[in-house]
Formats: C-alpha cells, structure tokens, sequence
C-alpha cells in the first residue's frame, strides 16, 4: 500500500504541497483532482522521488520508500519523457531493460501493448511521426512495460479518444485486479467518478476531501424531486419541507426529516398520481466546486 504521511514542498516562498496526507490500498484506484496549480503534480513527483520533500514521508508497505521501490514504480508524468526520433518499439523494450525485464520479455510485452492500442502497424515509426493521441498511447505503455508494483499517471487520459479510453480503463482495471495500487490525475471528472474506488480532492497544496465517491457525495445537501400528475404547488403549504423549485408537476425539494419524506409521498398520493420521488444526490462536479471554491 501506498501512503502519503504529511507531505510538504515548498519553492522559496511558495507552499506548493502542505501537509498532504492521503493512502491509496492495494488493488484500488484512486483519481487526484484539483484545479491547475492544486499540487497534483508536485506531489506525485514527491511519491516518484523526482523532487525531494520540505517535510513528510512516503510510505510503501508500511516502511519509507526507498529507491529500490521506486524502481518498481510506474510512472507517467506530465510532461511526456519519450524520444521523439526513435523507433516506437525500440524505446518501449530499452525501458524495459532498465527496469531489469529481459530484451525478450520487454519486446513480447511493448508488441502486445502496441497491438492493444491500436499501433502494431507502427511498431518502427519515430515517436514524433506519430498523432498526439497515439504518443500519449505510447507513454501509457511505457509507464507499464516494467510490471510496476504502483502505477502513478498524471493525466493519463488527455488527449485520449473514448475508444482509447475504454482501452486504457481495461488495462489499469487488470492492474487493480491483480492487487496494483493506482494513482491517478485527471479534470475529467465524470470519468473519475465513473473509474475511482477513492477519490482525493486537493486545493492550494490541502486535501479538502476524500473518501469514495459516493461518501463524497452525500456530503453535499442531497433533495428530493417530487413528480406528480398534476401541478405540484400544494407542496409550498407543507411544514418541515424548503421548496428550491416548483415547474408544474415537477417540485424540487429540501427535506431534512425522513418523517416529512413519508408526509410528502401521502400528501401527494391523496391527491392523485404520482410518477416519481427520489432523492437528488450531487454529482462529483457539484462537490468539487463546493469543496475548492
């Protein structure tokens, strides 16, 4: 497992990264989000070893991380790090090989990745012949290609079409399947609440929430939408419950007594149809705008 204990980068005066602490188990995958400048990227570099901390540790299997770790670490970092004027192919097995798979193994296993992405057709061409979507393909497979023990990857889905994606998610789900803790970066927030076990919401180098998504969720003030047959106005009369809005059958309401819930469903059901009552969670977009702002 993987734990961040209390991590602190600071860049002269600037506090990038304050305190951050947060844990991502085995076998679970867990989004990093927070809006440009947040830390994300400082902090991921602190986990990979590239900066070094003002203060905090990084923890893996219950001792500090050490280099030894880190070098079954995947990592795929912001800034892509590949080589534009070499052949696709043969960097994927040259990175194999620092990270002590066998040239044999290195070149089944970055062919089989290629051939999963979409490129068996372009195993030999330079990196820069390749579209930006397809290079970012190509780094998601180097980040791989060691058999990492964690899998690091700051915004693995940018640039990504969806079919691409579907690709990317059924590799990092084999991953987790196997036990691989996986940390990950992203804006695109309905993909992260559709993917994530965990979530970790930083803002100005904090955390200010984790847990599930749906723990996260139901933090936010979840209401009710009362859809009746009729026009649903009666229900501004009724005690206990705040009316956010009423457009003709449909009442969108705040309700704090579950007592009430049940008042309102007999109200309505005494006076004819009613089609629907249901609760009205936040999305995960509602929460980050509430907890970042």
């Amino acid at each position: 497992m993987l734990r961040i204990d209390g991590l602190t980068r600071r860049f002269g005066e600037n506090l990038a990264v304050n305190g951050v602490e947060f844990d991502v188990p085995r076998g679970t995958m867990t989004g990093f989000v927070g809006g440009n400048g947040a830390g994300k990227t400082t902090t991921m570099r602190m986990i990979m070893g590239v900066l070094q901390p003002t203060d905090g540790r990084v923890l893996w299997n219950g001792h500090e991380a050490t280099v030894t770790d880190r070098r079954r670490f995947g990592y795929m970092p912001e800034e892509r790090g590949l080589y534009p004027k070499q052949p696709v192919l043969d960097q994927l097995v040259y990175l194999g090989r620092l990270q002590g798979r066998s040239a044999a193994d290195a070149k089944r296993d970055a062919t089989d990745l290629l051939d999963r992405f979409g490129l068996g057709e372009r195993l030999g061409d330079k990196l820069e012949s390749l579209s930006l979507g397809n290079q970012q393909r190509v780094q998601i497979a180097a980040a791989v290609i060691g058999k990492p023990e964690l899998l690091v990857l700051d915004e693995p889905f940018s640039g990504l079409d969806p079919v691409a994606v579907d690709s990317m998610v059924d590799l990092l789900r084999e991953y987790t399947t196997r036990g691989v803790p996986v940390l990950f970066s992203s804006h695109q927030l309905d993909l992260v609440e559709r993917l994530c076990d965990k979530l970790v919401v930083l803002s100005s180098g904090r955390v200010v929430a984790r847990g599930t998504v749906d723990d996260l969720r139901r933090r936010g003030r979840v209401l009710h939408r009362l859809v009746v047959g009729g026009d649903a106005g009666w229900v501004r009369d009724l005690p206990g419950v705040h009316v956010v809005d009423v457009d003709g059958p449909t009442a969108l309401l705040d309700i704090n007594d579950p007592a009430a819930t049940d008042a309102v469903l007999r109200e309505a059901m005494a006076r004819g149809t009613v089609r629907e009552l249901a609760e009205v969670v936040p999305t995960l977009s509602d929460i980050y705008r509430e907890v970042t702002v």
